[in-house]
């Protein structure tokens, strides 16, 4: 699983600012709660080859009083934390020491979980150099005190370091598209009220269950292995799967970080749409992660018996907007409730794991290649024109093709469109993203002078 960092500080210290850094994007999943004040903000970011996701919180004051918006905050803002591996505790090195980051520092030290100090606003100051300024900090009861600057990026990689240390090593969870004894790992995600509770309610009233769930904590997601047409699966739980005897219950509790999790973990992702809501900007976004991931995917609109053919006719042309990028997933219209439509997405999650692990072998995929160039050339970029010589395939799960050639830096994105549409095609990638990896030859000539 990713490890979960949490940005929490009182007002104008710059969290967001910090957030922004760490992702490298302003482009966040936003938990959109109805009747909360203040959403928290989720992205992803990297360092080096380790990835990790990120928490933006609102203000915090821990003993706001009741009614208020700085207590509705609040909530939020325990709820990042319970969530979160590590806090990034930021106080504000230019301003000072102030009493409400006392207040949050003696509830971080209650919770005894792994926090880190940050003093942002700390441009030009060198630990050394600006020790004064930052010992007042030291008060708080923290430990070390990390100063950055995030508007400026001073001192973020070794903050990320420092936090990342507090966690074990990753572990390489590789497996081919499949777990040990061949189940594929299906997730089911989407919105609040979507409809996922009532299809998983459904999956597992039909079909024989072969184990039980496992315990977890807030933020693990747990696993339902069960059976169907002799396939083994094991469903990764982002409803809030519960047992009840000997039945499982799915009950609506979403979590972005279960999700983000549970994506990351899946061979296939399912994406429910609530036709009755149409397409949000968290669709979007948790579509967008989807495909960063490289997860297969299958897309499903829940409640279609609940909207007319007006509205359906709107929601297809939302989707072919703001889902432009999941061409390449199947589009099924189900309701789960009353059990429609629901057998053609198995066929359509068995495929979409097929094409994940599709096997492209090198002579096949450079014979293609030569015939959509004699097809269609690239475009000329300043005085040359990209050579586009061999491919071979780089990985699987998604499927990664990397060409070989000169020049290729000037290959545009259109162009790689249609490349990638013509590999599709021909080995039928149909419900996985694809990645193409361009590399250019070097210059023999590039050091010699004439």
């Amino acid at each position: 699983m990713k490890p979960v960092l949490a940005i929490v500080g009182r007002p104008n210290v710059g969290k967001s600012t910090l957030f922004n850094r760490l992702t490298q994007s302003r482009d966040a999943i936003v938990a959109d709660f109805a009747g909360l004040t203040r959403d928290r903000h989720y992205g992803q970011g990297r360092l080096g080859q380790r990835a990790y996701i990120v928490i933006d919180t609102g203000g915090f004051e821990p003993d706001a009083g009741a009614g208020s918006i700085a207590r509705e905050m609040g909530k939020q803002t325990r709820q990042a934390i319970a969530e979160a591996d590590v806090t990034l505790f930021v106080v504000d090195a230019r301003a000072g020491l102030a009493g409400q980051d006392h207040d949050i520092a003696a509830y971080l030290r209650r919770l005894g979980k792994p926090c880190l100090l940050i003093a942002n606003k700390a441009e030009g100051m060198r630990p050394q150099a600006g020790g004064a300024q930052l010992a007042e900090f030291y008060e708080l009861g923290l430990g070390e005190v990390v100063p950055v600057s995030a508007a400026h990026g001073q001192g973020v990689r070794a903050m990320l370091e420092a936090a990342l240390d507090f966690l074990p090593p990753p572990v390489d969870a590789a497996d081919g598209g499949q777990t040990g004894d061949g189940a594929i790992r299906l997730a089911v995600a989407g919105r609040p009220n979507a409809g996922k509770s009532t299809l998983i309610n459904t999956w597992l009233g039909e079909e024989r269950l072969v184990a039980y769930d496992l315990p977890g904590t807030t933020r693990d997601a747990i696993t339902v292995p069960f059976e169907r047409g002799g396939q083994r699966f094991e469903l990764i739980d982002t409803a809030g799967l519960r047992r009840k005897g000997k039945v499982f219950q799915a009950v609506e509790k979403f979590s972005v970080v279960k999700t983000l999790q549970a994506i990351e973990s899946a061979h296939v992702v399912l994406l429910l749409l609530d036709a009755t809501q149409g397409v949000g900007d968290q669709d979007a976004h948790i579509a967008r992660f989807i495909v960063e991931a490289g997860r297969a995917l299958v897309l499903a609109v829940n409640k279609w018996d609940a909207v007319d053919d007006y509205q359906r006719e709107l929601l297809r042309r939302a989707i072919e907007a703001r889902l432009a990028f999941l061409k390449f997933a199947e589009l099924h219209f189900i309701s789960a409730q009353k059990r429609r439509g629901l057998a053609p997405l198995w066929k359509s999650i068995a495929r979409a794991h097929q094409a994940a692990l599709r096997k492209m072998p090198t002579p096949q995929l450079t014979r293609l290649l030569q015939e959509a160039v004699q097809f269609q050339q690239p475009k000329r970029a300043g005085m040359y024109r990209p050579k586009l010589r061999y491919a071979h395939q780089g990985g699987m799960n998604p499927p990664v093709v990397v060409i070989h050639g000169n020049s290729l830096e000037g290959v545009t994105d259109a162009y790689k469109r249609y490349l990638e549409g013509r590999l599709r095609q021909a080995f039928d990638l149909t419900g996985t993203p694809l990645r193409i990896e361009l590399k250019t030859a070097a210059n023999p000539y590039a050091n010699k002078k004439g």
